[in-house]
């Protein structure tokens, strides 16, 4: 049996190994010169301008100086992506992560999957258990990485967490979130961070019932969740619907609030997320 020091030299290897691959370099920052890059960083992604800033450099620096997570990921041309991530509750043992954002020019590095390996070793070196963070359920590519790249487990739906949010990603979309936790030590998210994820097919299932589907429009379509495994299609791209047809937008957040949010919240399980655009979930009582 592993011991947590075990677990931690393999975090550390594999922390070191995605960082490699993906070309930059991954650090702690602490000076607030650096926080002030991240700010500046975040506020690219998201696209906020400075009256509304997701970060501060001042914020940045209270959070290292009470001990949270500060990181970001350099390459030849410098600060590339960053993130950043707060404790919970001393006896839950978990860190949270808040924000993590990267730079167009880092696309296909593998960075996000480098920065979240380094941010595990990081937060099983200071004591933590699990890291949780939240997601859009309804960007596809987000629920893959989180669900099947990584393999952590969904928690709670949070209805409107954020509430209305002024960047050119959200725009003033109703912000529900799924919320995430990562076990560090569990063997699945082991196995992920060696480079295995949790790979899912829906086509493994054909009893399920499909809670939503497309409908030929590009809406969403809903089904049954009287089935002990429901499945729960998504967009193929919900950033750009919520420009071409906000209204289009609208009807999947609804569907998707209604069927997987309802599930979640009642204590349904998912299982996982098929790359294909499904969510894959488990009732926990037999209809």
């Amino acid at each position: 049996m592993s011991t947590r020091d075990d677990v931690i030299a393999q975090a550390e290897a594999d922390a070191v190994a995605a960082a490699s691959a993906s070309g930059m370099g991954i650090r702690i920052l602490d000076r607030i010169e650096e926080h002030a890059e991240v700010r500046a960083l975040i506020e690219k992604v998201w696209r906020t301008g400075e009256r509304n800033p997701p970060v501060t450099a001042d914020m940045l620096s209270a959070m290292r100086t009470a001990g949270g997570y500060v990181s970001g990921a350099f390459d030849d041309d410098g600060l590339a992506a960053a993130c950043l991530g707060f404790f919970g509750p001393p006896d839950e043992r978990r860190l949270h992560s808040h924000i993590a954002g990267a730079l167009p020019r880092t696309r296909g590095t593998g960075i996000g999957f480098a920065l979240k390996l380094h941010q595990r070793w990081w937060a099983l070196r200071n004591g933590a258990d699990a890291i949780t963070w939240t997601f859009d359920p309804l960007i596809r590519r987000n629920a893959h990485f989180n669900l099947a790249k990584l393999a952590a487990g969904a928690a709670t739906y949070l209805p409107d967490l954020y509430g209305s949010m002024d960047d050119a990603i959200n725009r003033d979309d109703i912000t529900d979130r799924l919320l995430v936790r990562w076990s560090l030590a569990d063997p699945i998210v082991v196995a992920a961070a060696s480079g295995r994820p949790r790979l899912i097919s829906a086509e493994d299932f054909p009893d399920a019932a499909v809670a939503v589907g497309t409908a030929p429009d590009g809406l969403p379509l809903l089904g049954r969740m009287d089935a002990r495994t429901v499945l729960i299609a998504v967009p193929d791209d919900i950033e750009s619907l919520r420009e071409t047809s906000p209204e289009g937008a609208a009807a999947w957040r609804r569907a998707i609030r209604q069927t997987l949010g309802e599930l979640v919240r009642s204590g349904a399980t998912v299982r996982g997320f098929d790359r294909a655009g499904w969510y894959i979930v488990d009732r926990t009582e037999k209809p």
